[in-house]
């Protein structure tokens, strides 16, 4: 008796939905929290301190709880064995925000490394457009192509994601200058809240709209795809 192949699932059963794997690229719900939480220690932090806090400069008091509320969550991730790169990423960039901080003696200095990553970021992505690599259109294709380099020879995606590339890249370029701004007219506060909303949420706003925008204009290839 011939035994019965089972039949292959379909892809939606095979492969998690792409906005999905967008988020998971992106740190998750939880990655987006783990992110804000040790800015939104110093920004809270900062300007509530006295000058001193036992014997210690208030600045340093706010560095300190900021960076250890990093290696907490990193901690964390460590004892759980999830992965850590989220953590680790986080914890790279408040450590430079903090030793810049620590040795100026100037708060503001804890957002500049962010704000130069930020612009760098921006020009990056506006160039991958002008050479025909768009950035996102790459992010694309890791997340929904197993990182096959074909979908560059659909024009109209190319096109398509070349555009949404640029909206990014300006994006990124638009909320740094107004850090920078805010960094030059030494308005602290200020520039860790636009830190703080135009971090993740404005990237999460920026992935969703790219899946929008492929959605609308490549119907047939969103139909290809399982968008959730």
């Amino acid at each position: 008796m011939t035994a019965t192949r089972p039949e292959p699932r379909q892809s939606s059963e095979e492969e998690p939905p792409f906005t999905e794997l967008l988020a998971q690229q992106l740190g998750g719900v939880r990655g987006f929290v783990e992110a804000a939480i040790p800015i939104t220690v110093f920004i809270v932090l900062n300007p509530l301190l006295p000058e001193t806090v036992g014997g210690f400069e208030g600045l340093h008091v706010a560095i300190v709880a900021a960076v250890a509320s990093a290696l907490v969550i990193a901690g964390v991730r460590f004892a759980r064995r999830e992965s850590p790169r989220y953590a680790l990423n986080g914890l790279f960039g408040v450590a430079i925000g903090a030793v810049l901080a620590w040795k100026s003696g100037e708060a503001r200095n804890f957002y500049i490394w962010g704000v130069v990553q930020g612009l760098i970021y921006g020009f990056l992505l506006i160039g991958s457009t002008l050479v025909k690599h768009p950035i996102v259109g790459w992010m694309y294709a890791i997340l929904a192509r197993g990182g096959k380099k074909e979908w560059r020879e659909d024009k109209p995606l190319l096109k398509l994601m070349g555009f949404v590339t640029v909206v990014w890249g300006v994006v990124f370029l638009l909320k740094n200058v107004l850090r920078l701004w805010l960094y030059q007219i030494d308005a602290t506060t200020a520039l860790g809240l636009v830190t703080l909303v135009g971090g993740w949420p404005v990237t999460i706003l920026l992935g969703l709209w790219t899946v929008y925008m492929i959605k609308k204009r490549l119907p047939h290839l969103a139909g290809k795809m399982n968008f959730g």
